[in-house]
């Protein structure tokens, strides 16, 4: 029997910037096992994902993922342009951590109240490698409220958060300052790997990051942290 998986996201979950998660996921299974389904759209804010749930609700899968609030969390950050991302996201109101667990709360109370799918939140990854810095210290104070999120709703945590911190540590990796992605260094990115033929991981391993290509997206290794805690949490449970 096949398990249909919604993927809920931002550009993590579209994949452009990102070596794709869902493909991993995917190959972790035996052909028609599972079909995935895509619903990632870049720079959205929890806001935003609540307000293209009737894709999802509308032909409900057996399984929803939901990793959003990166970019709530970088727009706390120094040096991002919250008024930039507010036009281009068209934001009612100004991001803010409160706002985030609100929308977060109503994404999962929808999802819970028009569909019968078993619900999976994942922590955020961590933003940068240098686990005591802002950036990462930011990812890790939002993943706490994704964790209070899981609980109020009673949906399954999947510690993704957690997960990245043990691998930084055990990579002990150089301390590369955080730097916000700008638009000239995702079009960098996608000029060395659709045009220089670079694949992610290069890029990521040429500026010395473990888990992603620019502190944010992910390379293979950060991916694959991605897809092995939604198996463990919700397919592993439900083979």
């Amino acid at each position: 029997m096949t398990t249909r998986i919604a993927c809920l996201g931002d550009s993590l979950t579209r994949a452009q910037f990102s070596v794709d998660y869902l493909d991993l996921l995917g190959r972790r299974h035996p052909p028609g096992d599972v079909q995935l389904a895509r619903f990632g759209a870049n720079g959205d804010f929890a806001y935003n994902l609540l307000q293209r749930l009737d894709a999802v609700v509308t032909n409900p899968p057996d399984v929803i993922t939901v990793l959003i609030g990166t970019n709530d969390a970088r727009a706390s950050l120094a040096g991002y342009p919250v008024e930039q991302a507010m036009k281009r996201k068209q934001l009612p109101d100004r991001p803010s951590a409160g706002w985030f667990q609100q929308c977060l709360g109503a994404v999962i109370a929808r999802l819970r109240a028009e569909t019968d799918a078993t619900i999976g939140l994942l922590s955020l990854p961590v933003l940068g490698q240098q686990l005591d810095g802002a950036a990462a210290q930011t990812s890790q104070a939002y993943s706490r409220m994704i964790a209070e999120v899981a609980a109020t709703n009673e949906v399954a945590y999947l510690p993704l958060h957690e997960r990245q911190i043990e691998e930084l540590r055990q990579a002990d990796p150089p301390p590369i300052s955080y730097r916000e992605v700008t638009p000239a260094a995702v079009v960098g990115v996608l000029v060395q790997h659709a045009v220089l033929r670079r694949s992610l991981d290069t890029i990521s391993r040429r500026r010395g990051l473990v888990l992603t290509t620019d502190h944010i997206h992910q390379n293979s290794r950060g991916a694959t942290l991605i897809a092995e805690v939604i198996d463990a949490g919700l397919l592993t449970q439900s083979a």
